[in-house]
């Protein structure tokens, strides 16, 4: 059986916030152990679906949990949520280079590589959830 603990909560409504989101991300990231490397990937992936919630769901929620399962492993989980206009076509959507927004288009199907775990649930006008998660390469310590 595994134990979810949520470590923070950030709402995201305005720019600071994607700030807010990646500081949190990287403070949670290193205080469990995580390589260099990996809290880059983390911070990446946070950043991209913070701004994404901001952007196109209109604001919302980014919530950071720690998983640990009875092997002793670790994963660092984020989940962002909005209450925005969901997406009419996820494929489309999770292919590189493809904006609604007019960025570069890489924000759900980097987060997608960057993660172990990748999992998105929308429906038109009833929002996205996204939860990306990343396991720690060794137990964390504590």
């Amino acid at each position: 059986m595994t134990s979810v603990l949520t470590v923070q909560e950030v709402r995201i409504n305005e720019e600071i916030d994607i700030v807010h989101v990646r500081q949190a991300v990287r403070e949670v990231a290193v205080s469990i152990g995580f390589s260099l490397v990996e809290q880059t990937k983390l911070v990446t992936a946070a950043s991209e679906l913070a701004r994404n919630t901001r952007v196109h769901g209109h604001g919302g929620e980014a919530k950071i949990d720690l998983e640990k399962a009875d092997d002793g492993t670790t994963t660092l989980r984020l989940v962002f949520t909005d209450n925005g206009p969901g997406i009419a076509d996820v494929e489309l959507a999770l292919t590189d280079g493809y904006s609604s927004a007019g960025g570069l288009g890489l924000g759900l199907s980097g987060a997608r590589r960057l993660a172990d775990e990748f999992d998105l649930r929308t429906a038109p006008g009833e929002g996205t959830t996204v939860s990306v998660g990343f396991r720690a390469r060794k137990p964390a310590r504590g």
